[in-house]
Protein backbone atom coordinates (compact mmCIF):
# COMPACT_ATOMS: atom_id res chain seq x y z
CA UNK A 1 0.00 0.00 0.00
CA UNK A 2 0.91 3.09 -0.93
CA UNK A 3 2.13 5.39 2.00
CA UNK A 4 3.27 9.59 1.91
CA UNK A 5 5.60 10.68 4.41
CA UNK A 6 5.66 14.17 6.68
CA UNK A 7 8.83 15.42 8.36
CA UNK A 8 8.51 17.38 11.04
CA UNK A 9 12.23 19.30 11.70
CA UNK A 10 12.62 22.15 14.76
CA UNK A 11 14.46 25.02 13.85
CA UNK A 12 18.24 25.10 14.49
CA UNK A 13 20.07 26.47 17.27
CA UNK A 14 19.41 30.16 17.35
CA UNK A 15 21.30 33.20 18.52
CA UNK A 16 18.51 33.47 21.76
CA UNK A 17 18.90 29.62 22.53
CA UNK A 18 22.29 30.14 22.78
CA UNK A 19 21.97 33.16 25.42
CA UNK A 20 19.08 30.70 27.13
CA UNK A 21 16.86 33.89 26.20
CA UNK A 22 12.95 33.12 26.31
CA UNK A 23 12.14 33.99 22.05
CA UNK A 24 8.86 33.28 21.28
CA UNK A 25 7.82 35.43 18.85
CA UNK A 26 11.10 37.78 18.22
CA UNK A 27 12.89 36.95 15.44
CA UNK A 28 16.82 36.00 16.14
CA UNK A 29 18.83 34.56 13.13
CA UNK A 30 20.61 30.86 13.60
CA UNK A 31 24.07 30.78 15.79
CA UNK A 32 26.90 28.48 13.33
CA UNK A 33 25.73 25.68 15.36
CA UNK A 34 22.37 26.11 14.11
CA UNK A 35 23.33 26.48 10.84
CA UNK A 36 25.18 22.84 10.71
CA UNK A 37 22.68 20.88 12.42
CA UNK A 38 20.21 22.34 9.79
CA UNK A 39 22.41 21.15 7.06
CA UNK A 40 22.89 17.85 8.89
CA UNK A 41 19.19 17.56 9.18
CA UNK A 42 19.58 18.02 5.06
CA UNK A 43 22.36 15.27 4.83
CA UNK A 44 19.94 13.05 7.05
CA UNK A 45 17.05 13.25 4.20
CA UNK A 46 19.44 13.00 1.35
CA UNK A 47 20.35 9.71 2.31
CA UNK A 48 16.58 8.69 2.42
CA UNK A 49 15.92 10.10 -1.10
CA UNK A 50 13.16 12.18 0.05
CA UNK A 51 11.71 13.92 -2.30
CA UNK A 52 9.15 16.84 -1.18
CA UNK A 53 6.65 18.55 -2.72
CA UNK A 54 5.89 21.19 -0.46
CA UNK A 55 6.93 22.82 3.12
CA UNK A 56 5.63 24.67 5.76
CA UNK A 57 6.92 27.39 7.89
CA UNK A 58 6.71 30.14 10.51
CA UNK A 59 6.84 33.68 9.85
CA UNK A 60 10.00 33.39 11.83
CA UNK A 61 13.50 33.85 9.86
CA UNK A 62 15.22 30.67 12.34
CA UNK A 63 12.49 28.32 11.23
CA UNK A 64 12.58 29.52 7.34
CA UNK A 65 16.21 29.47 7.19
CA UNK A 66 16.51 26.15 8.90
CA UNK A 67 13.64 24.68 6.22
CA UNK A 68 15.47 26.66 3.29
CA UNK A 69 19.38 25.16 4.21
CA UNK A 70 17.44 21.50 4.25
CA UNK A 71 15.91 22.24 0.91
CA UNK A 72 19.08 23.19 -0.65
CA UNK A 73 20.82 19.64 0.25
CA UNK A 74 18.19 17.87 -1.03
CA UNK A 75 18.28 20.24 -4.23
CA UNK A 76 14.77 21.25 -3.88
CA UNK A 77 14.72 24.78 -3.46
CA UNK A 78 12.03 25.01 -5.96
CA UNK A 79 8.77 23.69 -4.15
CA UNK A 80 5.99 25.36 -2.91
CA UNK A 81 6.81 27.36 0.01
CA UNK A 82 4.03 28.68 2.71
CA UNK A 83 4.68 30.90 5.44
CA UNK A 84 2.24 31.12 8.07
CA UNK A 85 1.97 33.17 11.74
CA UNK A 86 -0.02 30.09 12.65
CA UNK A 87 3.57 27.84 13.16
CA UNK A 88 5.06 30.17 15.15
CA UNK A 89 6.37 29.41 18.18
CA UNK A 90 4.39 30.47 21.24
CA UNK A 91 4.15 33.63 22.27
CA UNK A 92 6.17 33.79 25.95
CA UNK A 93 4.54 37.64 26.30
CA UNK A 94 6.55 39.52 28.88
CA UNK A 95 9.03 36.87 29.49
CA UNK A 96 10.22 37.40 26.13
CA UNK A 97 14.00 38.33 26.15
CA UNK A 98 14.22 37.53 29.39
CA UNK A 99 17.27 34.82 30.75
CA UNK A 100 15.90 31.92 31.74
CA UNK A 101 17.63 31.99 34.99
CA UNK A 102 17.19 35.59 35.53
CA UNK A 103 13.42 35.07 35.22
CA UNK A 104 13.40 32.32 37.78
CA UNK A 105 15.26 34.49 40.22
CA UNK A 106 12.77 37.25 39.78
CA UNK A 107 9.55 35.52 39.87
CA UNK A 108 10.82 32.06 41.42
CA UNK A 109 11.72 28.74 40.40
CA UNK A 110 8.36 27.02 40.55
CA UNK A 111 5.82 30.02 38.98
CA UNK A 112 8.59 29.91 35.70
CA UNK A 113 8.19 26.47 36.12
CA UNK A 114 4.55 26.42 36.03
CA UNK A 115 4.90 29.03 32.96
CA UNK A 116 7.03 26.47 30.78
CA UNK A 117 5.52 23.42 31.75
CA UNK A 118 1.73 23.41 32.57
CA UNK A 119 -0.72 22.77 29.77
CA UNK A 120 -3.05 25.67 30.12
CA UNK A 121 -1.39 28.57 32.42
CA UNK A 122 0.31 31.31 29.84
CA UNK A 123 2.79 33.71 30.98
CA UNK A 124 1.99 36.94 31.44
CA UNK A 125 0.76 38.81 28.21
CA UNK A 126 1.29 35.53 26.08
CA UNK A 127 0.31 32.11 25.81
CA UNK A 128 0.19 28.34 27.02
CA UNK A 129 0.88 25.63 24.91
CA UNK A 130 -3.23 24.69 24.63
CA UNK A 131 -3.31 28.32 23.15
CA UNK A 132 -0.22 27.45 20.98
CA UNK A 133 -2.51 23.99 20.01
CA UNK A 134 -5.53 25.95 19.52
CA UNK A 135 -4.13 27.61 16.35
CA UNK A 136 -1.63 25.37 15.33
CA UNK A 137 -3.68 21.98 14.40
CA UNK A 138 -6.92 24.12 12.86
CA UNK A 139 -3.91 25.47 10.67
CA UNK A 140 -2.76 21.83 10.21
CA UNK A 141 -6.40 20.34 9.55
CA UNK A 142 -7.05 23.19 7.14
CA UNK A 143 -3.71 23.24 4.73
CA UNK A 144 -1.61 19.83 5.45
CA UNK A 145 -3.87 17.24 5.89
CA UNK A 146 -5.71 17.71 2.47
CA UNK A 147 -2.34 17.57 1.33
CA UNK A 148 -1.01 14.31 2.69
CA UNK A 149 -4.39 12.94 1.60
CA UNK A 150 -3.51 13.53 -1.76
CA UNK A 151 -0.23 11.76 -1.78
CA UNK A 152 1.88 14.67 -1.24
CA UNK A 153 5.54 14.55 0.60
CA UNK A 154 5.58 17.38 2.99
CA UNK A 155 8.12 18.94 5.18
CA UNK A 156 7.42 21.17 8.43
CA UNK A 157 10.33 23.05 9.80
CA UNK A 158 8.95 25.33 13.20
CA UNK A 159 9.36 25.80 16.65
CA UNK A 160 9.56 23.70 19.54
CA UNK A 161 6.26 24.42 20.95
CA UNK A 162 4.31 24.48 17.83
CA UNK A 163 5.58 21.05 16.79
CA UNK A 164 4.87 19.95 19.86
CA UNK A 165 0.82 20.96 19.66
CA UNK A 166 1.41 18.74 16.54
CA UNK A 167 2.66 15.56 17.88
CA UNK A 168 -0.05 15.55 20.49
CA UNK A 169 -2.22 15.86 18.14
CA UNK A 170 -1.23 13.18 15.73
CA UNK A 171 0.04 10.88 18.58
CA UNK A 172 -3.14 11.56 20.61
CA UNK A 173 -0.74 12.35 23.82
CA UNK A 174 -2.21 13.65 26.98
CA UNK A 175 -1.69 17.07 27.87
CA UNK A 176 0.48 15.42 30.93
CA UNK A 177 2.80 13.69 28.50
CA UNK A 178 3.43 16.40 26.01
CA UNK A 179 5.08 18.58 28.12
CA UNK A 180 7.82 15.65 28.96
CA UNK A 181 7.76 15.46 25.34
CA UNK A 182 11.36 16.84 23.90
CA UNK A 183 12.53 18.24 20.32
CA UNK A 184 15.80 18.70 19.82
CA UNK A 185 16.91 21.84 17.80
CA UNK A 186 17.89 20.35 13.94
CA UNK A 187 16.63 16.92 14.72
CA UNK A 188 13.55 15.61 12.16
CA UNK A 189 10.65 13.53 13.30
CA UNK A 190 9.46 11.30 10.74
CA UNK A 191 5.13 10.15 9.65
CA UNK A 192 4.56 8.21 7.04
CA UNK A 193 0.80 8.39 6.59
CA UNK A 194 -1.21 5.78 4.94
CA UNK A 195 -5.10 4.50 4.78
CA UNK A 196 -5.95 8.25 6.20
CA UNK A 197 -3.28 7.97 9.36
CA UNK A 198 -0.40 9.41 10.30
CA UNK A 199 2.07 7.02 12.53
CA UNK A 200 5.68 7.86 13.78
CA UNK A 201 8.52 5.87 12.25
CA UNK A 202 12.25 5.85 13.06
CA UNK A 203 14.53 6.47 10.52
Amino acid sequence: MKSNILVLVRHGQSEWNKLNLFTGWKDPNLTQQGIAEASQAGEKLKDMSIKFDLMYTSVLQRAQLTGTIILEKLDQLNIPIEKNVNLNERDYGDLTGMNKDQARAEFGEEQVHIWRRSYDVPPPGGESLKNTYDRVVPYFKEKVLAQLESGKNILIAAHGNSLRSLVKYIENISEENILKFEIATGEPLFYEYISGKLKRVDR
